[in-house]
């Protein structure tokens, strides 16, 4: 049976937030686990609700996107946050984007397109423009390798983080490598706090930016606990 995405919206908006709520309970799939008018109050009340994705704008009164996600991750390591903004500001949106969230929406996605999107996300997709995918491409190119790869992953927490790097689910992960989903969430929660992440996107970049620096020298093996 098909995984039902949970989504919470937080939008200071009730026009767009209600309008993005019926849409999300109406589609298949999907279901609006919560809404709220303010980063302050999803804080105290996405732990509780602990959906698959937020849906957060980035201009919040109070405080603003960016702050909100850095926190929400901190809460909540797994739960993908994607933006929502009225036009595409490229240093706010990357902001946000190195604060943990996973992609972002224009307000005026068509309603397929937001519904697709998603399903990418929750998926380990990242949707995103070419202009926000430049820069993160640039911060690849920014930090050097650990010294000793030891100190940073495991085998078995690399091999795990070269899928998602690919672009698996938890759960193709599992049969690909012969563990169970909640195995696979244990190993993805190591492998954020090794990196001092907080979302897939973090994760995926660290990793190509520190290269070989993951990568086990031959002839050697590391321990898959």
């Amino acid at each position: 049976m098909d995984m039902t995405i949970s989504v919470s919206l937080v939008e200071d908006d009730s026009v767009v937030r209600s309008t993005l709520a019926r849409l999300i309970d109406q589609s298949e799939g999907f279901a609006c686990a919560s809404q709220h008018e303010s980063g302050e109050g999803a804080l105290a009340e996405l732990p509780r609700v602990g959906p698959d994705v937020v849906l957060m704008d980035i201009n919040l009164p109070g405080m603003n996107g960016v702050d909100c996600v850095r926190k929400v991750k901190e809460l909540l390591p797994l739960t993908q946050v994607v933006m929502l903004t009225v036009y595409e500001d490229t240093d706010l949106i990357f902001a946000a984007l190195a604060a943990g969230a996973t992609g972002y929406l224009l307000k005026q996605t068509p309603h397929a397109e937001l519904l697709a999107s998603l399903k990418d996300v929750h998926a380990g997709g990242s949707p995103m423009s070419s202009h926000i995918a430049r820069k993160v491409v640039q911060l690849f190119h920014q930090a050097t390798p650990p010294a000793n790869w030891t100190d940073v992953l495991s085998a078995r927490e690399h091999e795990v983080l070269e899928f998602l790097t690919k672009g698996y689910q938890y759960k193709e992960i599992g049969a690909a490598i012969g563990i169970s989903y909640n195995t696979v969430s244990t190993y993805i929660r190591r492998i954020y706090e090794k990196l001092h992440v907080h979302s897939r996107t973090e994760a995926v970049t660290k990793h190509l930016r520190l290269g070989k620096g993951l990568v086990p020298p031959a002839g050697t093996r590391s321990s898959h606990r």
